[in-house]
C-alpha cells in the first residue's frame, strides 16, 4: 500500500493524495526501487520482531567460555559481552564485605527494557530477571551475607524452552550462593536475544543507565566492601560441580 503526501503543506500527512495524483505516485515508487537497488534495499525484510531478535548477529569479540570483568571501568557494551541467553550460566562475584551495612550493585547487564541484576540489599542477596522489561522475576536470599571474604554467585541451569507461547526464551533454574551455600532458588524464564543493543551496557558494582529492576534506584553503587571482580561463565557447567574452581578463579589475576 503506497500513500503519497505533500509535506510542503501537510506536515501531518492528514490527507492521502495517492488516488488524486497516480502519475506522481508511480515516479516516485520507481524513484524508490532505483535507489533501493543501488543502495541494497532489497529485498524487503519480512521478519517478525523475534525472528529479527533471534537471528544470528556478528559480535564484537571471539567467543569463549568465561568472561572477567572489573569494577570501577567503563560499561562493555553488550555487542561485545558475553551472550546469556538460551544457555546456562554462571555469575560469580569476589567479595569482601567489611561493613553490616554493605549494599549496592555487583554485577548489572540491560536495563529497565530487559536484564538482569546481581545485588545486595538489606543484606541479602538477591538476583533479578527482567524479561523484556513487561515481567520481573526476583530470586531473594534466604539469610544475610556475614563480614568478610565471599563468593557471591547467581547460577543458572536452562532446563528447555519455555513452554508459554507468551513469553518465549529458556526455562530453567536460578539459585543463588554463598560461597558453597545455597541461599535461594526459584525458576524462571530468559528472555531469547539481546537486551538492549544500545544503551545499557554490563557493569560491575554499579547499574548505568536505567535500573534492571525498581527495587533500587540507579546507579545503586556497591558500599560497605570491595568487588575484586566478577566472572560469568557460560561453560554449561553445574556450579555445585565446580564450585572449588569457581572459588580459584579469585585467587589469581
Amino acid at each position: 500500500m503506497w500513500e503519497l503526501y505533500d509535506l510542503t503543506t501537510d506536515r501531518a500527512q492528514s490527507t492521502d493524495l495517492a488516488a488524486r495524483e497516480p502519475a506522481r505516485l508511480e515516479t516516485l515508487k520507481s524513484l524508490w526501487y532505483y535507489y533501493a537497488g543501488i543502495y541494497n534495499g532489497l529485498p524487503l525484510d519480512d521478519r517478525t520482531a523475534l525472528e529479527q531478535v533471534l537471528a544470528e548477529r556478528p559480535h564484537g569479540s571471539p567467543e569463549r567460555d568465561r568472561y572477567v570483568y572489573y569494577p570501577d571501568t567503563a560499561a562493555v557494551p553488550e555487542q561485545s559481552g558475553v551472550v546469556t541467553s538460551g544457555r546456562s550460566y554462571t555469575i560469580a562475584a569476589g567479595v569482601d564485605v567489611d561493613s553490616a551495612d554493605a549494599e549496592g550493585v555487583l554485577y548489572a547487564h540491560g536495563g529497565v527494557a530487559g536484564g538482569h541484576s546481581l545485588y545486595v540489599k538489606d543484606h541479602r542477596l538477591h538476583y533479578a530477571y527482567n524479561w523484556v522489561g513487561t515481567d520481573l522475576q526476583v530470586v531473594d536470599a534466604d539469610r544475610e551475607i556475614p563480614s568478610g571474604k565471599h563468593v557471591l554467585t547467581a547460577d543458572f541451569a536452562a532446563s528447555g524452552r519455555s513452554t508459554d507461547p507468551a513469553m518465549p526464551g529458556a526455562s530453567g533454574t536460578l539459585t543463588l550462593y554463598v560461597d558453597d551455600q545455597e541461599v535461594g532458588r526459584d525458576d524462571i524464564v530468559t528472555q531469547p536475544g539481546n537486551f538492549c543493543v544500545v544503551g545499557d551496557g554490563i557493569c560491575v558494582g554499579r547499574d548505568d543507565a536505567s535500573p534492571v529492576t525498581p527495587d533500587y534506584d540507579g546507579p545503586f553503587p556497591f558500599t560497605g566492601g570491595t568487588i575484586d571482580k566478577v566472572v560469568v561463565d557460560v561453560s554449561g557447567e553445574r556450579y555445585v560441580d565446580h564450585e572449588a574452581q569457581v572459588r580459584g578463579w579469585f585467587m589469581t589475576d
